[in-house]
């Protein structure tokens, strides 16, 4: 998910720089766990925070989705409190676009253990565990793991019907992580601790299908890399309507009146401009069509560009 253009105004996020001096502390050590989705940064010096770092992190998020930055800049709120009170803190399950630029700038911060869980590897919604080092010792226990049953043989349901059953119990979007779907046996979705027993008396149902819902432990998770097709287009530039248009094989106009209606995301983040660029790395969505990564970019000798388009199946 890389930077891209369509940078918001600095100032949003300066405040969250009171109290923090200017300097830099490197990234000291990174590691992951096989089930938890783990990347933990511990730093020993005092804790500081570059004022440039928060500029990068208004420019990093599109400019068009204020509440990803302002989720940003209470999670490094958090970070400056869980350092100076000696605390571990949690966040709820973030977005893959909140979750990349919170972990980059705390890598910036001493003082400061930050541990992302989303409970496999492939994870994209993730929890992150901010404290002192002295202090977060150990690999939290903040995401569950439910395994929705029924008999969906003859009725199938999307990510859509399961997240909205879930939801229609009256959780929080953000004490949710993935939903792993499992066709015709169901479904397992990851969740916060605290709910797990809400859940399983709440959602009887899915679709028109009834289901239960049964606790399990997150080894016992059944997931699969995400299947792909790659394919090479040549266009004259890199926006996401011309990109987009011919990842998805439908037309330009299409693609924009998508746009207009704030069907497409970039990075996960909604997009309002159809001459927004993209760059190696961005992940567009279109409602109802899925999604695809852009890869590998090349200039030809004609000045126009050649497109590694990667399509999630």
């Amino acid at each position: 998910m890389a930077a891209t253009i369509g940078f918001a105004a600095p100032w949003v996020l300066k405040k969250a720089a009171n109290g923090f001096a200017r300097s830099y502390v490197p990234l000291i050590n990174s590691t992951f766990s096989p089930y938890k989705t783990l990347r933990s940064f511990p730093f020993t010096s005092p804790l500081t925070f570059p004022a440039s770092g928060l500029c990068h992190v208004a420019q990093a998020i599109r400019g068009d989705d204020k509440h990803a930055i302002e989720e940003v800049k209470h999670i490094l709120e958090m970070a400056k409190r869980a350092s100076s009170r000696r605390e571990v803190l949690h966040t709820n399950f973030l977005t893959p676009p909140v979750l990349k630029e919170s972990m980059l700038t705390l890598e910036k911060l001493a003082d400061i253990r930050a541990v992302a869980q989303g409970g496999y590897p492939q994870a994209e919604r993730c929890r992150i565990s901010i404290g002192h080092p002295d202090v977060l010792t150990s690999d939290p226990d903040v995401v569950a793991a439910l395994s929705v049953t029924g008999n969906f043989a003859f009725q199938p349901c999307s990510h859509g019907d399961y997240l909205g059953a879930i939801l229609g119990t009256g959780i929080a979007r953000e004490k949710l992580g993935d939903i792993i779907l499992q066709e015709e046996k169901g479904a397992q979705i990851l969740i916060v601790p605290e709910l797990v027993d809400f859940v399983i008396s709440s959602l009887d149902k899915v679709g028109n299908v009834s289901v239960s819902c049964t606790k399990i432990p997150l080894i016992s998770l059944d997931y699969e890399p995400p299947r792909t097709q790659s394919f090479k287009t040549v266009e004259a530039s890199l926006r996401v309507d011309a990109l987009g248009s011919a990842g998805f094989k439908i037309s330009r106009s299409k693609l924009v009146d998508s746009i207009s209606k704030g069907e497409v995301r970039v990075n996960w983040s909604p997009i309002s401009k159809n001459n927004t660029i993209l760059s190696t790395g961005d992940v567009v969505s279109v409602s109802g069509r899925g999604r695809l990564k852009v890869g590998e970019i090349k200039t030809t000798r004609k000045g126009k560009f050649e497109v590694e388009l990667i399509r999630y199946l």
